[in-house]
């Protein structure tokens, strides 16, 4: 029975060293495979850092225009951002900005392009490439634009910035594309004064529909020739009918006289509109609720002017009662 023990003990010594130099061996191996992984990376990493660090600034600039005809453009930028500095005030300089611009676009980072683009148009105005780095300049405003339901600083940059390129090139082959794009982002800018001023009536309490009218009245002042005109008209009805509706009867004669002024603007100009019906309901409700808040506001006065009269004689009495005393 000891000997069979023993004899097991033994077995199992010889399997544990087995595993053991298995283990080992399998982790040297990893450890020599990360070793030379690390060594192949970092030489191909020491290569481009040594361009980096590299005085031969020839070198450095060709090596710069491969990486961007290549489209490595995060590589190029490096260099060029490098060479930018050892370039200054020398003729080298002006390829450098245009490369730096139209490598910092093609990364998508607009604010960076658009910046150099226009440092390059305002350092080499005489150059060739000014009116196309102009151009771009004003082109990268146009990209940054956003949605039209987000703020719109940027569109109305870009609007300025592309019209004073029709103004400084007007024979520019660009100028066309130019205006075009002005008018998208007019159309943009319109779409967003009108869902502002529509946010007014939708809200839907009364001091918001007194505002409704004035917003989609700014409207149709700022953009006169609007697609969304009969639509503007058509909330401005609405938008004074509630406003009359909960106003104080002593003001209701007015207001609702408005929304008739309104309304008989809305069928002159859009006499096929699909909202005829309902306008029309509109009117002879207002025409009607008019006829009522006189006829209470004629009631209420006189309840006042009632009320009024009897203060009045019980003030009388209070006072000769008083001078009996």
């Amino acid at each position: 029975m000891h000997y069979i023990a023993y004899q097991k003990l033994i077995d199992y010594y010889i399997k544990f060293t087995y595993l053991c130099k298995m283990f080992l061996n399998r982790r040297l191996v990893a450890v020599v495979a990360g070793l030379l992984l690390i060594v192949f990376v970092s030489g191909c990493k020491s290569k481009y850092e040594k361009l980096r660090a590299s005085n031969n600034l020839p070198l450095k600039y060709q090596e710069a225009v491969k990486y961007y005809e290549k489209k490595k453009y995060t590589k190029a930028l490096a260099l060029f951002d490098d060479l930018m500095q050892r370039y200054r005030g020398q003729a080298e300089a002006e390829d450098l900005y245009y490369y730096t611009a139209y490598t910092n676009y093609r990364l998508k980072d607009y604010t960076s392009a658009r910046y150099h683009f226009k440092q390059f148009a305002q350092t080499f105005p005489n150059s060739a490439k000014a009116e196309e780095c102009r151009f771009m300049s004003a082109y990268c405003f146009y990209l940054d634009s956003p949605r039209y339901s987000l703020d719109q600083e940027n569109t109305r940059k870009a609007v300025d910035e592309l019209q004073l390129f029709v103004n400084l090139y007007p024979e520019s082959e660009k100028a066309k594309e130019a205006s075009d794009l002005i008018q998208t982002l007019r159309d943009k800018l319109e779409r967003k004064a009108f869902a502002n001023a529509r946010l007014y009536y939708d809200m839907g309490l009364n001091d918001d529909y007194k505002a409704a009218v004035i917003a989609l009245e700014n409207v149709l002042k700022d953009y006169p020739d609007t697609k969304y005109a009969e639509e503007i008209t058509y909330l401005i009805i609405k938008s004074q009918y509630k406003y009359a509706e909960k106003s104080h009867p002593r003001r209701q004669e007015e207001r609702y006289s408005k929304v008739i002024d309104y309304y008989q603007e809305f069928v002159d100009d859009y006499p096929e509109s699909k909202h005829l019906k309902e306008v029309e309901g509109i009117r002879k409700d207002s025409e009607t609720s008019m006829a009522q808040s006189i006829k209470r506001w004629n009631e209420i006065k006189k309840s006042i002017e009632e009320q009024e009269r009897e203060l009045g004689i019980n003030q009388q009495r209070e006072n000769t009662a008083e001078e009996k005393k």
